[in-house]
């Protein structure tokens, strides 16, 4: 029997909604419908064991990641990227725990791959109720912490995206200190996330040492190498921050939801959810300064929840600047939100 996505599929159909009955409190019944099919037809399509494995290890994992952060979803995290070889006696390692620390202080929570090195710095400074350690089983190097060992919000995943996931999408801010392959593969895919658009604007620190140059050589290879050759935009460094201190990195997290809550597209029009009003006289000056990054003969007003925005009510207080963006200015984005946030 060929299975479909629609209700076609006869009794295949009312087997999964007797299921579902069965089950008892499922919510949203028919995304959950959806994936029961899924995995019916993958069953029927594929006869490579490895291939199953995959994804039944993948839907495990990312069901787990949900279900331990699910209770912080209103507590704002921030992932933390560094080498596992920085040693305690290490001034980045003082760093990395201050940061952590005035980051609790702040009332964040802290996100980082649960290891040794800068990860356990930060750990250490934020200490263990404000703190998600998400490991990753290598052969090597790789294991808890002394923070997150036997942490309820200790996470071990079998594969690197799994793991990418949940330090993207749980974080309202990210940052970078100096580190490996690992480091470097994490802020290349979050720069590349922001940069397309596939991932909300959100802070990326490169956190270095006063005087520090493991950043700025980065930043220099961008500049002399892909700048110069076309490969990416002047508006691209807009997409991070380097910084060298661990109060100016909170308080550049802090300055980014000064009135910045959150953003959302409605067909054609990006929705920015602001925790305050920023008035008439704010909005026709972002519509000079910020032109460019708008639709031809687009528009920028303030506003209420839109219709489509009723699926979340408990941000149905805020007020709204909505804009016809461009969807591919998203440097230019990131300073229309600092922009918002000066007034």
């Amino acid at each position: 029997m060929e299975l479909h996505f629609t209700r076609t599929n006869g009794p295949v159909d009312e087997a999964i909604d007797n299921l579902l009955e069965l089950a008892g409190h499922v919510h949203h019944p028919e995304l959950i419908r959806e994936m029961i099919l899924a995995a019916l037809k993958v069953g029927q399509e594929q006869e490579q064991t490895a291939d199953l494995k995959l994804m039944n290890s993948t839907l495990k994992e990312m069901r787990f990641t949900s279900k331990v952060f699910g209770p912080y979803h209103h507590v704002r995290k921030v992932s933390v990227f560094g080498s596992a070889r920085t040693r305690p006696e290490e001034s980045v390692y003082k760093m990395a725990y201050l940061f952590g620390q005035k980051l609790a202080e702040a009332g964040y929570m802290v996100i980082t791959g649960g290891g040794s090195g800068i990860m356990q710095a930060v750990n250490e400074g934020a200490g263990p109720d404000h703190s998600f350690g998400i490991n990753i089983r290598l052969p090597f190097e790789q294991k808890p912490n002394p923070v997150m060992e036997g942490n309820p919000r200790q996470i071990e995943y079998k594969y690197f995206f799994n793991r990418k996931v949940a330090f993207l999408k749980e974080a309202s801010a990210i940052a970078l200190f100096p580190g490996g392959f690992g480091t470097l593969d994490e802020a290349m895919e979050t720069v590349t996330l922001l940069q397309t658009g596939k991932r909300n604007p959100i802070p990326l620190l490169l956190v270095d040492e006063p005087e520090g140059t493991y950043w700025s050589r980065w930043i220099q290879f961008f500049e002399q190498e892909l700048l110069i050759e076309g490969y990416i935009t002047a508006s691209d460094f807009y997409l991070f921050e380097h910084i060298d201190s661990a109060d100016d990195a909170v308080e550049k997290i802090n300055l980014f939801y000064r009135r910045y809550h959150s953003l959302r597209f409605v067909e054609k029009q990006l929705v920015i959810r602001l925790t305050s009003d920023i008035g008439l006289h704010a909005v026709e000056e972002l519509k000079k300064r910020f032109f460019d990054i708008m639709q031809p003969s687009g528009c920028m007003y303030l506003s209420g929840p839109l219709p489509e925005e009723a699926d979340e009510p408990e941000i149905a207080h805020l007020p709204r600047l909505v804009l016809n963006f461009n969807r591919k200015d998203f440097g230019k984005l990131r300073k229309l939100i600092d922009a918002i946030n000066s007034y």
